[in-house]
């Protein structure tokens, strides 16, 4: 029988997880708060990574790196808030279309398919990960929870709801657009540069896949914690990469290999999806079969009553 080593899991789970929370918050963003399916994410996470990988081996501070890695990110954001609304082009097309130019820039940035960053100094060594991830992350959620309460954050989050509404009122939907897409990839570019130093390499496959680990992060924090208020929903969000980690290290350490990740997160994020609507359904069709056995209940009482 297989025995799994819980330490090692919660561990490896919880330092994962605290760097693809940074991610997932930037996925909530385009995903919950504008409604905006955004592809960019799978070229921006190795934009970071690429940028803050070859800055650090140049002898750049990782500070630096790290603060450049963001900026980057928020640049590729901007193109695709650019394409989609001074472009006119569809919002998931415009993610597509950056996505794959993403790629020959990503190459271009690195120069080959990976950079190693062994014996490079980093941010975070393994010593000072738990410690200082954690504040990181907590920083991150309430600068993030300040700024969607404040009045720019507000039209973002009224975009995203209803963007005739917020025109009414004199609200420029296209920039309150373009600067939550260029926010949340520049989050995501931050997740890619903070995992490359904690892996230790950049390579140019690193982010295949990402949208759908920040979605699988959305939906099971938000389905097992609830998102009525931003504050709780960015919480259940950093608590749902945790977990999310968490499952992929039991699936490994049961004996999947690492290849048939991405069909999981896949498969979980189909379920995530679609569960909720089934239920709904069924409840749906419950509440009919009631309502049909009072009204047959009652034309029966009716019935025997005229006799």
């Amino acid at each position: 029988m297989m025995t799994i080593d819980w330490g090692t899991v919660l561990q490896g789970s919880l330092e994962q997880g605290l760097f693809y929370a940074i991610m997932a918050l930037g996925v909530y963003i385009t995903f919950r708060i504008l409604d905006f399916p955004d592809l960019t994410v799978d070229g921006s996470f190795t934009t970071g990574a690429s940028i803050a990988a070859v800055m650090i081996t140049h002898g750049v501070s990782p500070l630096l790196a790290t603060l450049a890695a963001f900026a980057g990110g928020a640049v590729a954001g901007l193109i695709t808030g650019l394409l989609h609304t001074k472009g006119k082009i569809n919002a998931l097309l415009s993610g597509i279309l950056m996505m794959i130019a993403l790629y020959s820039i990503n190459l271009r940035i690195m120069g080959k398919a990976t950079i190693s960053l062994f014996g490079s100094e980093v941010l975070l060594d393994k010593e000072s990960l738990l410690y200082i991830m954690p504040i990181i992350v907590v920083a991150i959620k309430l600068a993030l929870d300040w700024f969607l309460h404040t009045e720019l954050g507000l039209a973002l989050r009224a975009t995203g709801d209803n963007k005739r509404m917020i025109r009414s009122f004199g609200v420029n939907t296209d920039n309150t657009i373009i600067l939550g897409v260029s926010l949340s990839n520049g989050l995501v570019a931050l997740s890619g540069a903070l995992i490359a130093q904690y892996s230790g390499f950049a390579d140019m496959q690193m982010g295949v896949g990402m949208i759908v680990v920040g979605l699988a992060s959305v939906i099971i924090g938000e389905a097992l914690f609830g998102a009525k208020t931003i504050i709780r929903a960015t919480f259940a969000v950093v608590l749902g990469a945790i977990i999310y980690r968490f499952v992929v290290a039991i699936a490994l350490q049961v004996g999947l290999e690492s290849t048939d990740m991405k069909l999981m997160t896949a498969l979980i994020v189909i379920i995530a999806l679609t569960l909720p609507k089934i239920q709904g359904s069924l409840r749906q069709k419950a509440v009919i079969r009631k309502r049909k056995t009072e009204l047959a209940e009652k034309s029966g009482g009716v019935e025997h009553a005229s006799h």
